[in-house]
């Protein structure tokens, strides 16, 4: 659909955590499309919405921001749109200032800056059934009298008010054309101070705090900021969710496990023995269903995730771990990328334009790949399976999930470690102070929640049946070509393009104990990380050395040490091209895409071989 058929241009924005994808969701449904601004890595998300004059308008959904002033990239990306500066955009007719009416402090000041922009505006005060619960009194009608605006009510996760909404959107859109000129500038200190004290007053004025304060709230954080309860609650929270990664995911996973097993049997019955059977068997099945297969332990970790940010626990999280953060040089914003960086770097590099100073932005980006993305699931699981007994330790903490707590944490702490030595050793400089809107606490919405991890589930299903597959082709193609000779004494694997560039790769790998077969799987491990799992399970296929499932032949094939070694590179392992590409889009140049690539090499090498060693001197 193009802007000319959907005529007016709605914007929506607001501060951080105000609900402004939540109703960009309930006004568009399932209308809208994601991309990125032109030039800029900044998430774009548009979509169309009827009034209830018929009227098809263009919804955007612009990142959070506190002000026009811009001191961050996204923050920017909003400022160009709403002033008509963006290259290749076109201007909102009208602007929706969407608030959480549970904090309108800032906000306030906010919609003052943005009637100064000289186009029609109206003021959403979201999620205003908590406002109510919590027993705070708005005077909408005083609040729009002093503000010069139309104010409405939402609750955007019940798709309360819209109509009120569409219906002052009908009555703004016919003011567009005679919009007053703009008289917005970037404003001085003064004139700064001078906004902050007119919010005031009109806050002070028209929104009266509640006659029997909820103190659930601050109940709540007493505990859960609290910097040892706090932050030990943080770390049962976090050790729990690993444990239910292992736990809840085994019955399903045995299940997906059985059902390709059952497929490849069947392959192998009705399709002639030949290179068809070896490609759809060992190629396709093999290759794929060795990742699919970890698919209920990703679903489980984004579950955990998206619980936590729809209850608001995540900015506390955040909080807690400033302290830390700043003995290491990071800024405290900078949890919030390295907590994206969970789910894949990508959108945490992404989410680091939260942070206003350069440098400080272009270290988190640096480290936000050390943390352990979803793509070194099904590498952790594999290993963990295979070599780490399934058993309880202390009478209640699977072994496992213990050991996967502390693949995670190690990757936390190395990014921690590289932090400190770029910060206080390549660019001494004072880290900021550090800022944040605690949002109030909310009951997850099932159905956000829902669609959240359904969402997630579907992006790894999708790279399963496109990246991972193709690769897969590959793989199964280098793994079978050439043949063995006639006179052949050894597997005919071994005569194939992969055998050669692994026994290649051999004499470089052998200091930190890997074979060839592991030296295959890191090359198209570079393209996706979970490829490695994919890769190991055609090439054992094709060999003839699969003894049942993936793990059970690693078991009998890998000696501990190499096993070890073997986790401990993929800690630190080199980024997907994905993410490089993306540093190279957010940096501006390839200098430190080439950096981060070379240091995590050099780290995922250095701790291999140190693993492998000490591993192999106490007898494994």
């Amino acid at each position: 659909m193009s802007e000319a058929t959907l005529g007016t241009r709605v914007a929506l924005v607001g501060n951080p955590n105000s609900g402004k994808t939540s109703l960009f969701n309930a006004l568009t449904g399932a209308r809208q499309k994601v991309a990125n601004y032109p030039g800029v890595t900044v998430e774009r998300k548009e979509g169309s919405a009827v009034t209830p004059n018929g009227l098809r308008v263009s919804v955007v959904d612009l990142p959070g921001t506190y002000s026009l002033r811009a001191r961050s990239p996204d923050e920017a990306v909003t400022r160009d749109v709403v002033l008509g500066r963006f290259a290749g955009e076109v201007s909102p007719e009208v602007l929706v200032c969407v608030a959480d009416a549970t904090n309108l402090r800032l906000v306030l000041r906010l919609a003052l800056e943005l009637k100064s922009v000289g186009r029609p505006l109206v003021l959403a005060l979201n999620m205003f059934d908590i406002a109510e619960k919590q027993g705070i009194r708005i005077d909408r009608e005083g609040l729009a009298e002093a503000l010069g605006i139309p104010v409405v009510t939402t609750v955007a996760v019940r798709k309360r008010g819209l109509d009120d909404l569409l219906r002052q959107v009908d009555a703004l859109a016919s003011q567009g054309k005679a919009a007053a000129i703009s008289t917005w500038h970037e404003p001085s200190a003064a004139e700064i101070r001078q906004a902050h004290k007119e919010a005031e007053r009109i806050m002070r004025t028209y929104v009266k705090p509640p006659l029997r304060p909820d103190t659930w709230t601050g109940r709540l954080d007493s505990v859960l900021l609290h910097p040892v309860a706090g932050t030990l609650i943080l770390m049962l929270v976090l050790f729990l969710m690993f444990q239910a990664v292992f736990s809840w995911a085994t019955p399903v996973m045995d299940m997906i496990d059985a059902g390709f097993a059952w497929l490849g049997q069947a392959v192998a019955q009705y399709v002639p023995d030949g290179l068809l059977r070896s490609f759809l068997a060992d190629g396709l099945i093999a290759g794929v269903g060795s990742v699919v297969v970890f698919l209920p332990q990703i679903l489980i970790l984004f579950f955990f995730i998206i619980l936590l940010e729809d209850f608001a626990y995540m900015a506390r999280a955040a909080f807690l771990m400033d302290r830390l953060m700043g003995v290491t040089g990071l800024h405290g914003r900078a949890f919030i990328p390295l907590l994206s960086s969970f789910a894949c770097a990508i959108p945490g590099i992404m989410s680091a334009r939260v942070i206003d100073n350069k440098r400080d932005r272009l270290t988190t980006i640096l480290v936000a790949p050390l943390t352990t993305c979803s793509a070194r699931i099904p590498v952790y699981t594999l290993i963990i399976s295979a070599f780490i007994p399934n058993r309880l330790v202390w009478g209640f903490a699977n072994l496992q999930g213990l050991v996967m707590f502390g693949l995670y944490a190690a990757g936390i702490g190395s990014a921690l470690i590289v932090a400190f030595v770029i910060r206080k050793l390549i660019w001494r400089s004072a880290t900021e102070p550090f800022l944040i809107e605690l949002p109030a606490y909310k009951v997850p919405d099932p159905k956000n929640v829902a669609r959240g991890v359904l969402q997630r589930g579907q992006i790894f299903l999708k790279r399963a049946g496109t990246t991972i597959a193709s690769m897969m082709v590959l793989i199964w193609f280098l793994s079978s070509f050439p043949g063995a000779p006639a006179d052949a004494t050894q597997p005919a694997i071994d005569y194939s393009f992969a055998g050669m560039i692994g026994h290649v790769m051999g004499p470089l790998l052998a200091p930190i104990g890997f074979s060839w077969q592991m030296a295959v799987a890191l090359i198209p491990g570079m393209a996706a990380r979970e490829v490695a799992v994919a890769a190991l399970g055609t090439v054992y296929a094709v060999s003839g050395e699969d003894t049942g499932s993936l793990a059970a032949t690693l078991a009998h094939q890998w000696p501990l040490a190499s096993a070890l070694a073997f986790l401990a590179w993929y800690v630190f392992a080199p980024q997907c091209m994905s993410t490089l590409a993306v540093v190279r889009r957010e940096t501006g140049t390839w200098f430190w895409p080439g950096v981060m690539f070379a240091y995590m090499l050099a780290l995922a090498y250095v701790a291999a071989f140190i693993v492998f060693r000490v591993a192999v001197s106490l007898g494994a």
